[in-house]
């Protein structure tokens, strides 16, 4: 067999089992990932709505797509939350911009408001959401339509407002956030798992409308996020049962979300991560896609 002389990318990977060997390895590998460039996702400048945004998912969007040099509006229901997120994610410092407007928008009122102090966005994060658990014999009409309501009909009014003029500029983003519910109904909140179904419906419909221009229409799907209320919900069960919240985290991936890959919650930024690439140029193939953060909930290759 031919020899050949050892190159310093055969020398970077070779990291011995034990020892000083190892600890350089694992050195060089920081040292690498410090020194790259981190990638350009095109943002700089781009208006970007964020809708529920004040904690959460939402919040945690906003505060990537910001970093990304983006000017971000937060959007919550009332005046002391806005605020309280927009100062929040100015104390960060950085390249982008941040405002807020303090609007219902599950209501056509809200929507129709919005529309006329902010007519124009590039982006457009339809995160605005609301879940319930409740047994399917309890769920009474007025849930029905009040989830409905406010988990669709938010993004459908946004994205009829905000879409024309992003295909008129040939340049936009179009995001739902969804749920693997969408594709696998929790029996625990049917009400919330047809909601998310039709956004997935909803985006995939919106994105053959962009058909030759540079808008993108797609979905995320977050499997079970450690956001805000799902954060209190865990503490206050384990200090009823008196555990730590890491046994009830267990607990709850043996028996509720059995089919986990990662066996654990994912924290908001992962999503808010999947999210921010959909909404760079470098994600402009990506369109009419339902694009998984679950986990591996959802038992499927496709």
């Amino acid at each position: 067999m031919a020899s050949r002389t050892m190159t310093s990318l055969d020398r970077s990977v070779i990291v011995k089992r034990k020892g000083a060997r190892a600890q350089f390895g694992t050195a060089r590998l920081a040292r690498h990932f410090k020194e790259c460039t981190p990638m350009d996702l095109g943002l700089q400048g781009k208006r970007a709505l964020v809708t529920g945004s004040t904690a959460g998912i939402g919040f945690a969007a906003a505060r990537s797509l910001y970093r990304e040099g983006a000017s971000v509006i937060i959007n919550g229901r009332t005046a002391e939350r806005v605020e309280a997120a927009v100062e929040a994610i100015r104390k960060l410092g950085g390249p982008g911009s941040v405002e807020g407007v303090a609007l219902n928008l599950a209501t056509n009122a809200g929507a129709a408001e919005l529309a006329v102090e902010l007519p124009e966005v590039d982006i457009l994060v339809n995160n605005l959401g609301i879940f319930e658990p409740k047994p399917f014999e309890e769920i009474p009409d007025e849930d029905w339509f009040r989830f409905f309501e406010t988990n669709v009909m938010s993004g459908v009014r946004l994205s009829r407002h905000y879409l024309p003029g992003m295909k008129s500029r040939n340049w936009g983003r179009i995001i739902f956030v969804s749920s693997e519910s969408g594709v696998q109904p929790p029996i625990e909140m049917i009400h919330y798992g047809m909601t998310k179904t039709a956004q997935l419906a909803i985006a995939r419909g919106l994105a053959e409308l962009t058909a030759g221009t540079g808008v993108t229409v797609n979905s995320v799907l977050p499997g079970p996020t450690e956001s805000e209320g799902v954060a209190t919900f865990v503490s206050d069960l384990a200090r009823q049962q008196s555990v730590d919240k890491a046994t009830v985290e267990a607990e709850f991936f043996k028996t509720a979300r059995p089919t986990s890959l990662i066996r654990r919650f994912a924290t908001v930024e992962e999503v808010a991560n999947m999210i921010t690439y959909l909404c760079g140029t470098g994600a402009s193939a990506t369109n009419g896609a339902a694009v998984r953060v679950d986990g591996g909930v959802v038992r499927s290759i496709v």
